[in-house]
C-alpha cells in the first residue's frame, strides 16, 4: 500500500474508533477533548492539535493535545480566522512563509484548519493541526479530519 492509501486507511480506522467512542456522549467538550487525544496520540506527523472556539468575535482556544497554545487569536488575523471567514480548510505548506500567521510555537512548520460547522452551517468553531515537518498536509487530511469533525454534533 502506498503512502496515500495508508493515510486514507488510518483515517479511515480513527473515523470508526471515534464514531463508536463518541455515539453516546453528549457532551462537546468531552468530544472535542476525546477527538484531541486520538488523533494527537494517532498521527505521528501531528505535532499540535486542538480547536479554537468562536464566541462573541473571538477565537478562544478550547480543548488541545501539545504544546502550550494562543489563548486568544487577534480578531481576523491568522489561518484559524481565515478558515472562519472563508468557511472552508486552509492548508499551509509553510508557515514561516505567511505574513499573517500567528506563531504560538516557533518549531511549527505546516498547518491545516478546518471549519466546525453547526446544525444551520455556520462556522462556530476551527480544529487547528500543526506539524513540525514542512509540506505535512494533503487533500486527504482535509478529507479525513472534515469527516471527523462531522462527529462533533454541536
Amino acid at each position: 500500500m502506498n503512502r496515500q492509501g495508508k493515510k486514507i486507511a488510518l483515517y479511515n480506522r480513527i473515523y470508526k474508533q471515534l464514531q463508536e467512542m463518541l455515539s453516546d456522549n453528549p457532551d462537546v467538550i468531552s468530544r472535542l477533548a476525546t477527538i484531541n487525544a486520538i488523533l494527537y496520540h494517532k498521527i505521528p506527523y501531528f505535532f499540535w492539535v486542538g480547536f479554537y472556539i468562536l464566541h462573541e468575535d473571538n477565537l478562544y482556544v478550547g480543548p488541545y493535545q501539545g504544546p502550550l497554545a494562543c489563548q486568544v487569536l487577534p480578531y481576523h488575523k491568522g489561518m484559524c480566522w481565515k478558515c472562519v471567514t472563508g468557511k472552508k480548510t486552509i492548508i499551509v505548506d509553510n508557515v514561516h512563509e505567511m505574513k499573517d500567521h500567528i506563531a504560538c510555537d516557533a518549531r511549527s512548520k505546516s498547518e491545516i484548519v478546518v471549519p466546525v460547522f453547526d446544525e444551520y452551517k455556520n462556522v462556530i468553531a476551527v480544529l487547528d493541526v500543526d506539524s513540525d515537518s514542512p509540506q505535512a498536509f494533503d487533500n486527504q487530511d482535509d478529507k479525513g479530519l472534515t469527516q471527523i469533525t462531522e462527529l462533533i454534533r454541536w
